[in-house]
C-alpha cells in the first residue's frame, strides 16, 4: 500500500446520536441523508440531515414509528419523488414521501403492508432509473424469506420460502442486479448458514446457490443495472468474498476469491457509484477498508474436468485502512452525486461524514 497515492480517509462531521442508529442513506440529488434507528422506547426514528457549513444540521424528524426501523433504500423511488421505503422491526414495509413527512413531522405514508412475520433484516429498491424496468423492492426477514414487492399491490410478486419441513434461516441480506433492460433481474440473497442464492425473476428460478462457510452480513452487486460483473459477499469470521459473475460454470458455478479482513465481522461492503471497481468494507472493529479489484489479462478459461468455460478471478488491492470508532460501523452510503462524499453510522451512537480523496 502506497501511502503517498494512496486515497485519504478525512473526517468531515461527527454528530452524538440519541437513538441506536441502524441504516443511513443520502438523498438522491441533494446535499441531505436521512439517518434511522431505534428509540430508546423501541419506537421507530427517522432524521433528514442538511449538509451546511461544515455542520449536519437536522431539518426534520420522523418519531411516530411504532417500530424501530431497520434498513432503508430509496432504490425504486424516481429522482424527484424521493420516497423511501424501509423496514422494521415489527416486519412492515413502508414507502412515505420523505419530503412532506420530515416537515411535518407525521408519517405520510404512501404504501404499508406485513411483509414478514418478524424483524426485516434487510431491503433494497430498482427501479428509479427509466428503462430498466418497474419499480420493485426486495426484502429479507428472520423469518427466512426474500420476498419482491411492487407498491401497485398489497401483496408480493415473488415470494422464495424455505421448504415445507426444512429449518428456517434467517435471511440477513439482499440485493437486486442484472437489471440491465426492462425484461432481465436477478436478486441475491445471503442466509445466516452462509448460503447465498442468486434468483432470476425473469424465469421465476434458482439461478445459482452456493455456501460461504459463515453467515453473509452483506451482499451488493458492483452494479445494479448492467449485465452481471461482480458481486461482493461479507460474512462472519473476518471475511469477504468478490465473485466473477461473467461466466458460469455448470458445475462449479462462479468462480472467486477470498480475503481477510478487520480481523473482526466484515458488516457490509459498498462500492463507489463513479468507480465500479472500487469498494469499502466496514468492520466491527470500528474500521474502514478501501479495495481496489484488478481484473486478470484473461477473464474466461478452461475447466480443467470438462473443458467447459469457467470464469477467472482478478485480485483486489487494499489502498488505505483506518479505524474510526471503537463500535461496529452498522452503516454506510456514498453520496450518488459527489465522488467520495459519504455518510455512516456506528454502535457508539455516532454519525459521521468522511470525505475520501484519490479515488
Amino acid at each position: 500500500m502506497d501511502t503517498s497515492t494512496a486515497p485519504q480517509i478525512i473526517e468531515h462531521i461527527r454528530e452524538s446520536l440519541s437513538f441506536t442508529p441502524t441504516d443511513t442513506k443520502w438523498v438522491p440529488g441533494s446535499a441531505r441523508f436521512v439517518a434511522s434507528g431505534v428509540s430508546p422506547r423501541n419506537t421507530g426514528v427517522i432524521n433528514m440531515y442538511q449538509l451546511e457549513k461544515g455542520e449536519a444540521k437536522v431539518i426534520g424528524t420522523v418519531n411516530d414509528l411504532k417500530h424501530g426501523v431497520k434498513c432503508m433504500t430509496f432504490g425504486q423511488s424516481r429522482l424527484n419523488d424521493r420516497q423511501l421505503a424501509f423496514g422494521d422491526y415489527g416486519g412492515r414495509l413502508s414507502i412515505i414521501d420523505l419530503e412532506s413527512s420530515v416537515a411535518d413531522g407525521v408519517t405520510k405514508s404512501l404504501f404499508s403492508v406485513q411483509a414478514h412475520t418478524s424483524i426485516i433484516n434487510a431491503i433494497d429498491g430498482i427501479g428509479g432509473s427509466p428503462g430498466r424496468g418497474a419499480p420493485e423492492i426486495v426484502t429479507g426477514g428472520r423469518d427466512g424469506c426474500a420476498r419482491v414487492w411492487d407498491s401497485r399491490v398489497q401483496h408480493a410478486v415473488v415470494s422464495f420460502e424455505p421448504e415445507e419441513g426444512q429449518s428456517t434461516r434467517d435471511c440477513w441480506s439482499v440485493a437486486f442486479g442484472n437489471s440491465y433492460n426492462n425484461d432481465e433481474r436477478c436478486i441475491t440473497a445471503g442466509y445466516d448458514n452462509g448460503d447465498v442464492k442468486l434468483f432470476d425473476l425473469r424465469t421465476n428460478c434458482i439461478r445459482w446457490e452456493h455456501n460461504c462457510a459463515n453467515g453473509i452480513t452483506g451482499i451488493e452487486f458492483d452494479r445494479k443495472d448492467i449485465e452481471m460483473n461482480k458481486l461482493v459477499i461479507t460474512t462472519l469470521e473476518s471475511k469477504f468474498r468478490v465473485y466473477d459473475l461473467r461466466t458460469q460454470h455448470p458445475k462449479d458455478g462462479f468462480s472467486h476469491l477470498v480475503e481477510r479482513a478487520h480481523k473482526s465481522t466484515v458488516w457490509l461492503a459498498k462500492h463507489v457509484p463513479q468507480n465500479r471497481d472500487i469498494f469499502v468494507t466496514l468492520g466491527g472493529n470500528g474500521g474502514i477498508n478501501i479495495y481496489k479489484y484488478h481484473y486478470p489479462s484473461k477473464r474466461v478459461g478452461e475447466h480443467h474436468e470438462d473443458a467447459a468455460p469457467i470464469g477467472i478471478t482478478g485480485s483486489v488491492e487494499l489502498l488505505n485502512s483506518r479505524v474510526l470508532s471503537t463500535q461496529p460501523v452498522v452503516s454506510f452510503d456514498w453520496s450518488p452525486d459527489r465522488e467520495g462524499l459519504c455518510c455512516m453510522s456506528c454502535l457508539d451512537q455516532s454519525l459521521r461524514v468522511y470525505i475520501v480523496t484519490k479515488l
